[in-house]
């Protein structure tokens, strides 16, 4: 047998679907053409495909002319669902996992089913594809050596304050998602906690038609958008903080702006101005002065 035969069956072999198998398949995140085709011969060779919404992935199985059983496998049903899904895997049937866009248990409860056959020691293998956000650090022109993955903030405004809090000094690229509605509150958060010169890569619609990348800071992307509604999902790339990041005077930037932002996400006035204070390296005092002269 040649050495190109070989190699030839070599690969047949190595994907080849096996029965008591959870297959991760990473679908498109807009474009058709980005679907493998590994992808697809798993997708048509499983016994079972667990999608996160049944009609979404039709559409996409329709269009590749694949016809398979299906079940629901989403956040609120991730607990019985997942039990049935290992007990057919142990059953020795195979099984491809599959959200509605991009890599299953990426911000995605994927993750738990994951954990389920790790625990029960049920094979899992990943078929590699697209990933919104990785594709947007790539196009960020922000660094892209280190980096971490946040995922969607918490709509609980207190935590997502701690949790920014957190980030403050975070010097690795930061990778967010959001959705259209979303947006703008969470620019005037990022914003609040981070200082409007923070540089940002606004990247939406990302591999479809309407792909846009906008590469600019938090404050002009406030500005940006109180004249444009958003529209698509969001993958935000934020720059880190560098290591000459220094307090900032209370005199260097819009004192008043920035403790109405507090107080616009829920804070008492004298909490917003302690906040402030606190992120800008100066005594609390110095704000209330400055908030006194705004009513003279």
């Amino acid at each position: 047998m040649s050495s190109v035969k070989k190699l030839d069956a070599s690969a047949k072999e190595k994907n080849r679907v096996e029965g008591g198998v959870l297959y991760l398949v990473a679908t498109p995140i807009g474009n058709l053409a980005d679907l493998s085709e590994r992808a697809i011969k798993v997708l048509s060779e499983v016994d079972f495909i667990a999608a996160e919404d049944t009609r979404n992935s039709m559409k996409l199985l329709s269009h590749l002319g694949i016809s398979k059983p299906m079940v629901s496998y989403f956040e609120h049903n991730k607990r019985e669902r997942g039990e049935q899904i290992a007990l057919r895997l142990e059953g020795g049937e195979s099984c491809a996992l599959i959200t509605d866009a991009g890599t299953p248990a990426i911000s995605d409860p994927g993750e738990d089913m994951v954990a389920l056959c790790a625990e029960k020691g049920i094979r899992v293998t990943s078929i590699p594809g697209p990933v919104a956000s990785i594709t947007a650090l790539t196009l960020s022109g922000l660094p892209t050596g280190r980096f971490t993955f946040e995922g969607f903030l918490s709509v609980n405004k207190a935590e997502r304050r701690e949790r920014l809090s957190e980030l403050k000094n975070e010097k690795r690229t930061m990778l967010f998602h959001e959705a259209p509605h979303k947006l703008k509150t969470t620019l005037k958060d990022l914003s609040v906690a981070f200082g409007e010169s923070r540089r940002i890569a606004l990247c939406r619609e990302l591999t479809k038609l309407n792909e846009e990348v906008l590469r600019m800071t938090l404050g002009e992307a406030l500005s940006y958008y109180d004249t444009h509604e958003p529209r698509g999902e969001y993958v935000l790339v934020l720059e880190g903080a560098s290591e000459s990041t220094a307090p900032v005077s209370a005199e260097a930037v819009d004192i008043p702006t920035r403790v109405k932002r507090y107080m616009d996400g829920g804070m008492s006035k004298m909490e917003a101005i302690k906040h402030t204070a606190k992120d800008l390296g100066v005594h609390k005092n110095e704000i209330y002065q400055v908030m006194l002269g705004e009513k003279e």
